[in-house]
Order: C-alpha cells, then structure tokens, then sequence
C-alpha cells in the first residue's frame, strides 16, 4: 500500500477501535440469555471485567497495526494484518457483552490505543523477531490474564464466560504462530515492565 493508502487504513482502525458504536450481534456460539436476570452485583462486575477485555483489545488493534506498519517483510506484515482482523472480532464481542450488560467501555480508549500503537512502533524498529517476540509475550500474559478472568464471571453467565473461552483460545494459538514465526524471547526485565504496564491498565481500565 501506498503511504496515503496506509495512513487511511491506520486512522480508520483507531476510529472503529476507539470509538463506541452498535457492534454485530454476538455469534450463535456463544448462546442467549437475559442479562437483566442475572443478580445487579454480580453484572456489574462481569461488565468491567469485560470493559478491561476489551481494552485489551482495543491495544491489541493498535500493536497488531503498528507491527505490520513497521515490518519490511511482506509476508510477515499479511500475518500482522490477518492477526488484527480476528482480534477485531474480539472487539466487537466484547463490546456487545458490555452493552447487553448495560455499561460502558473505557473512557480512555484513545489514549490506550495511542500508547500500545507508540510501544508497537518502538518494537517493530527492532526488528521482526523482537516484535514477534513482543508479540508472543503479550498473548501469553493476556491468556493468564483471561484465565483469571474465568474464575470470576460467575458460572451463571455462560455467555460472558464463552467468550472469554473463545479469546482466551485465540490469543494462545496467536503465541504460538509468532513463535513458529521467529519470535525472539525478550529478556526478564522487559517481561517484568509489561506486567507492571499491564496491571496498571487493567485497574484503571476495572474502574474507567
């Protein structure tokens, strides 16, 4: 793609990322319920687990796209592209749980979106195999982090619970592909920061 071509496609995910709008109506898969049956406490806290889910994913779209964007590699960059339209799905799930649930998602989704896209640059610049380790690193953290999550939806609430299955699935065979792809493994301390990072936003994410 061109430099204009790219620019357009960039500034497009961060609208549909960042942006609240009616997402697609939740596959089959994941079954049917009425939200408003489940106990007020329980939805509530479900909802900002999901408002944190999808956070996660609105990262995921801007460090997906900031690797392909760096890359040189055109094969690479296609698997980039194809990581972040399944990981677009999770957006939407997530997303759509939130709004059944009654709340809202992050009100600082731009600003997520921003530092992930700035921390994916910085990673792409050196080199495919950090960036694919990067890459690696973050579907793993993310998969124990949807682990967790699975303890606490309560087990009432098939429908949240099924899509923090599916994606917790997805991100573990997205590890794996940048794995098989080259990925470098990062050193101790960097893994270290991006846990701290990360549970940072997850706390501010639970709340705002």
């Amino acid at each position: 793609m061109s430099p204009l071509d790219q620019l357009i496609v960039n500034v497009d995910t961060f609208l549909k990322s960042v942006l609240d709008h009616t997402p697609p109506p939740l596959p089959a898969q994941f079954g049917r319920d009425d939200p408003a049956a489940l106990p007020a406490d329980e939805k509530k806290e479900t909802a900002a687990l999901m408002r944190v889910n999808h956070v996660g994913e609105v990262c995921a779209q801007a460090l997906y796209r900031a690797h392909a964007l760096t890359t040189r590699n055109p094969e690479l960059k296609q698997k980039f592209d194809q990581a972040a339209a399944e990981e677009q799905s999770h957006l939407d799930w997530t997303r759509a749980r939130i709004e059944q649930l009654g709340d809202r998602t992050s009100l600082l989704n731009p600003f997520w979106y921003a530092g992930a896209f700035g921390i994916g640059l910085v990673a792409g610049r050196l080199g495919d195999g950090i960036s694919l380790g990067f890459m690696a690193e973050t579907e793993r953290q993310v998969e124990e982090h949807l682990e967790r999550h699975l303890q606490r939806i309560p087990a009432q609430d098939a429908v949240s619970r099924n899509i923090v299955q599916q994606m917790k699935q997805d991100e573990a065979r997205h590890a794996s592909q940048a794995i098989a792809q080259g990925a470098t493994e990062l050193p101790t301390p960097a893994k270290q920061l991006m846990r701290v990072a990360a549970k940072v936003m997850t706390t501010v994410a639970h709340r705002i």
